[in-house]
């Protein structure tokens, strides 16, 4: 396994800290209801390196259940004032976006983004794994699916139901298969790919849970595993939990995925994961 971009991978757990330029994050925590939405996202930028964070992920459209899809034009609209700014104070900063459009994409490699992290994995827009090969960019390649039902809590957030999959693990492992052989077939190299199993994404609650305690079936893909749980509804839904008090739960997610082999953990609480992910480490490559 190896990245051009996370050279320790085998002796350290990456930390990539969320920035949501949107009104309606499942987390609560979008920026877009800030008076001054630029100055928030660098302030959290800014608070995010000081407390550890490896990797800026940066999104404007909330991918929650039931979240409104935005065009290319006012995810750019969101997007590109707070990039630009982050990008100017923060120079030696890796900076991620989280979108599945390619013009977006083409845009903010252009500002200087080092990472796109398309939830769709290539399968979207296909013309997403030529622009990423063309900037020589890396790629988080996601899995997700349009199926089933979607409901939303209040309190819980959302969660899916009434979703199939006759074997989750293997049609994962398949699906992602697919997304690196379009990379591949884009001029994206090996070291330029992470995977990532896209819990919450698709998949009912106990398919996440049990996708998540299985997360060690697609190491055999030679690929860093990016783990995205921060917060999520299954989280909330299994502990009956709001989103405001799963920082514990999100902690335990994460603590299982690296210990199954997770090496990117993308996550909201950026100073408690990091600690939490340095102790893992520190008995990981303990010695005698």
């Amino acid at each position: 396994m190896r990245s051009e971009l996370f050279p320790e991978l085998d002796i350290k757990t990456y930390i990539m800290g969320i920035i949501n330029l949107t009104p309606d994050s499942f987390s609560g925590d979008g920026l877009l209801k800030q008076s001054d939405v630029e100055s928030a996202a660098l302030a959290q930028a800014l608070r995010f390196v000081q407390d550890g964070a490896d990797v800026l992920d940066i999104g404007a459209e909330s991918t929650r259940p039931g979240s409104r899809k935005l065009g290319a034009n006012e995810e750019l609209e969101r997007m590109l004032p707070a990039l630009s700014l982050i990008r100017k104070e923060l120079p030696d900063a890796l900076i991620s976006v989280d979108t599945y459009k390619a013009e977006t994409a083409r845009a903010c490699l252009g500002l200087g983004a080092d990472i796109i992290n398309d939830v769709w994995g290539f399968q979207y827009d296909r013309q997403m794994a030529g622009v990423v090969a063309e900037y020589d960019a890396t790629a988080v390649l996601m899995h997700n699916r349009e199926s089933g039902t979607r409901t939303v809590s209040s309190d819980l957030g959302g969660r899916y139901e009434d979703v199939e999959y006759e074997d989750i693990v293997s049609e994962v492992h398949s699906w992602l298969s697919t997304s690196v052989e379009i990379a591949h077939a884009a001029g994206v190299s090996d070291d330029k790919i992470i995977i990532d199993p896209g819990i919450g994404f698709g998949k009912t609650i106990d398919q996440n849970l049990f996708l998540l305690k299985h997360i060690d079936a697609l190491l055999d893909m030679g690929y860093p595993i990016l783990l995205g749980v921060s917060r999520k509804g299954f989280i909330g839904h299994t502990l009956d939990l709001p989103r405001g008090e799963r920082l514990e739960g999100s902690l335990a997610a994460n603590a299982w995925g690296v210990m199954k082999g997770a090496s990117i953990l993308r996550v909201h609480d950026v100073k408690e994961t990091v600690r939490l992910a340095r102790m893992l480490d520190a008995i990981r490559n303990a010695t005698e």
